[in-house]
């Protein structure tokens, strides 16, 4: 029997098990660029809003969160695109590559499931290969839809098609670092964590790098992020930089064949360190097991966004030069209304930061459904733990790390801004509005919770929630939602004290709806059965 028999069975089961995952994928990049596309074009109709884009691409902080920087002497829609667009799609498509891969290779493992697989006609490296398989075409179609997209907005196909091929090579690149980290690994967080380290080095490698010379140094090259940007799309297209994904690939889909052939099926290359025979006093309590758990997902999470939200402050000092110019562009209008252009930067930033931390708690929020698929949370409520403090712990840390993710981005920002010279607003102030969005990311965890505890295969709807809620923020203004959609989105509802007054009311309302979904969450989970492996 090959090592691979059994693959195209595989690659079927697969699509279809996370067909909902893929259909969600494939539609939500070329929907970014949907969205993201009419800003651009507008801009294109007058040249001097796109120059003062392009000073504000120059500047360091900027640098730090778009790209290189290169064609920002003659500033085209094209240009921004690629400049402003291209590293956050290479990110959310390498994390959809990372867990696609340790979802269907170490965490298979880890459960067991795959034992059963492997007692078939299947080959040793035929479930590696699948999961590949797909996301390679996933990647690839994400590729082919959204150079649709640019192309029916009058971008060069060419240069489209080269820009979303070199952004899923390098999304692959992380794919294939997660198939080596789940060699490494005896547990599916292990090989995650190992794959986002990878991608938060390639990340600050690309900032260094970009930071010390304008379109890239020899540092930006060290990261597979800056290969896709340095195709220089709609400015100097260059294809040469996308072989150096390609290469990358197959060398580590090498390494990843050979450690596979040489270590133990259901282990890791490297063992486990051995536990305690019991228990420490920390650990005694569903919470300080569910802390466990998170702790390190926080860490980072926080630590990369209150960078990021840090260095976003440190620009708002060059919003009064271009005020003549964001004034006039009719987008940015939409988006900054009127009044103190700062402060509204500053507001629409903070809106971001609590985004950022909606997406943490959702995700946090929802660990609980993975403990009880695993089977963990039926051996806990097997001991005099009870559902309602199992339940009530995760919900407590989840809660708790969404605050923290949020206040310090906040924090981080108001410390940007005050670093930038601007006294208005203040650090205090910037504080302030960020703490007020904590009801409304309270009630997207309870929604998760009471989804969860009632129906749990209807979890990913908050997903859905998630992303309206996402474009209600950005865009609603700019498509002229009717006032009964805005307030469909708990965002609406939180004052922004920084151009008007607070409305407690609403303060309240938000944090009435939160206690009533986090109280349906304990009275449905009590109810229903948990499942059982």
């Amino acid at each position: 029997m090959s090592t691979l028999t059994g693959t195209g069975s595989l690659v079927r089961f697969i699509v279809r098990r996370d067909r909902v995952r893929i259909v969600a994928w494939s539609l939500g990049i070329p929907l970014l660029y949907l969205a993201a596309l009419p800003e651009y074009v507008l801009m294109s109709d007058d040249a001097t809003g796109l120059q003062a884009r392009a000073a504000l691409v120059r500047s360091p902080a900027m640098v730090s969160m778009t790209g290189p920087g290169y064609g920002t002497d003659d500033y085209t829609v094209g240009a921004a695109v690629a400049n402003e667009l291209v590293l956050w799609v290479v990110l959310a498509l390498a994390v959809m590559s990372i867990l696609q891969v340790v979802r269907h290779t170490r965490a298979e493992e880890e459960s067991s499931r795959s034992e059963l697989v492997r007692a078939a006609v299947v080959g040793r490296h035929a479930a590696a290969v699948a999961v590949l398989v797909v996301v390679v075409l996933v990647n690839l179609l994400v590729a082919v839809l959204s150079a649709g997209v640019l192309v029916a907005n009058d971008l060069a196909a060419v240069d489209s098609v080269a820009m979303t091929l070199g952004i899923a090579l390098s999304a692959l690149t992380f794919g294939a670092i997660a198939l080596v980290a789940a060699q490494v690994t005896e547990h599916s967080r292990g090989a995650t964590g190992i794959s986002f380290a990878a991608l938060g080095a390639a990340f600050t490698l690309r900032t260094v790098g970009d930071m010390q010379e304008l379109g890239g140094s020899w540092v930006s090259w060290l990261s597979p992020i800056a290969w896709a940007q340095q195709m220089r799309s709609y400015v100097d297209l260059r294809w040469w930089p996308a072989a150096l994904g390609l290469v990358a690939i197959v060398v580590l889909l090498l390494v990843a064949s050979a450690l596979a052939s040489r270590r133990d099926f259901g282990g890791g290359l490297v063992a486990d360190r051995g536990g305690r025979a019991d228990a420490g006093a920390l650990l005694r309590a569903p919470s300080a097991v569910a802390w466990r758990q998170q702790r390190m997902s926080l860490l980072w999470t926080a630590l990369g966004l209150a960078l990021m939200w840090l260095a976003t402050g440190t620009v708002v000092a060059q919003i009064p030069q271009m005020a003549e110019s964001l004034e006039e562009n009719p987008v940015y209008a939409a988006l900054l209304g009127e009044g103190d252009l700062e402060k509204a930067f500053v507001g629409i930033v903070v809106l971001y930061a609590a985004l950022g931390a909606g997406a943490y708690g959702l995700v946090a929020t929802l660990r609980a459904k993975a403990e009880e698929e695993a089977g963990r949370a039926e051996q806990v409520l097997a001991t005099p733990v009870s559902r309602g403090r199992w339940l009530g712990a995760g919900l407590v840390v989840s809660s708790i790390g969404t605050a923290v993710v949020l206040l310090a981005g906040v924090l981080a920002l108001g410390a940007g801004v005050a670093a930038s010279g601007i006294a208005e607003p203040s650090f205090g102030a910037v504080a302030g509005v960020g703490a007020l969005y904590l009801p409304a990311l309270l009630v997207l965890v309870g929604l998760a919770a009471a989804l969860y505890a009632w129906v749990p295969g209807a979890t990913p709807f908050v997903w859905l929630v998630y992303g309206y809620t996402l474009v209600v923020a950005m865009f609603a203004d700019l498509f002229g939602l009717p006032e009964w959609a805005r307030q469909a989105s708990p965002f609406w509802w939180v004052p922004d004290p920084l151009t008007a007054d607070v409305d407690w009311v609403h303060v309240g309302g938000l944090s009435g709806v939160a206690v009533v979904l986090f109280a349906l969450g304990f009275a449905g989970f009590r109810r229903r059965d948990v499942a059982t492996r």
